[in-house]
């Protein structure tokens, strides 16, 4: 049995109070520990919702909770290890060509960066990061993560709750997304760098 699976199996055996309080540990620790299956486990607890195990609107209020709690964690450990990245002491784990690049991101979309956040899969933990080393103002910031979280966290439990009797398809469906989306972060990603790169070697 994988870990999805175990963790659904005791998500079931659980009260509602407990599921409601787990909903809010993995929208808020897949923020600092990617990648982690939150969003597959919130497709499940919106079967939860289906069944009238738990409620659609306090389900979506302690995950969106949870989601912006994540994010700020993330956004202050990024403004405390800000000084040991571009001083090059954390090198080995980020390279200073990466702060560039996503400097680069936040310059050209500014917070629309931390709109999209929610919807696109593999890269949350370093957006949020990222913000707080860029010190993007933090009440906007906040409102527009949470603004973000809201929609995306809505968007898993009705699909969990419409898909009731076969949530793995809405899984699969959310997968397929979460793939497509990072490649095309990735691929911008990279496009940022060779255009960072071309810019400094032609100076």
């Amino acid at each position: 049995m994988g870990i999805v699976e175990q963790g659904i199996s005791w998500l079931q055996s659980l009260s509602p109070l407990g599921v409601l309080a787990f909903v809010f540990f993995i929208a808020y620790i897949e923020n600092l520990v990617p990648p982690s299956p939150s969003d597959i486990l919130l497709i499940f607890a919106g079967t939860l919702i289906g069944i009238g195990t738990i409620g659609f609107w306090p389900s979506l209020a302690v995950a969106t909770a949870g989601s912006v709690a994540g994010f700020l964690s993330a956004y202050l450990l990024g403004r405390y290890f800000e000084k040991s990245v571009v001083s090059g002491r954390m090198s080995r784990v980020l390279p200073v060509s990466t702060l560039h690049t996503a400097e680069a991101l936040f310059r050209k979309y500014g917070y629309g960066v931390i709109v999209a956040n929610r919807f696109l899969a593999g890269t949350r933990a370093i957006v949020s990061f990222f913000a707080g080393m860029s010190r993007m103002n933090l009440p906007v910031t906040t409102l527009l993560c949470g603004v973000s979280a809201l929609a995306w966290n809505a968007i898993l439990l009705s699909l969990g709750r419409a898909f009731a009797g076969n949530w793995r398809a809405a899984a699969g469906y959310v997968e397929t997304y979460g793939k497509a989306a990072t490649g095309v972060i990735l691929l911008a990603g990279a496009v940022f760098a060779i255009r960072y790169w071309r810019a400094r070697v032609t100076r």
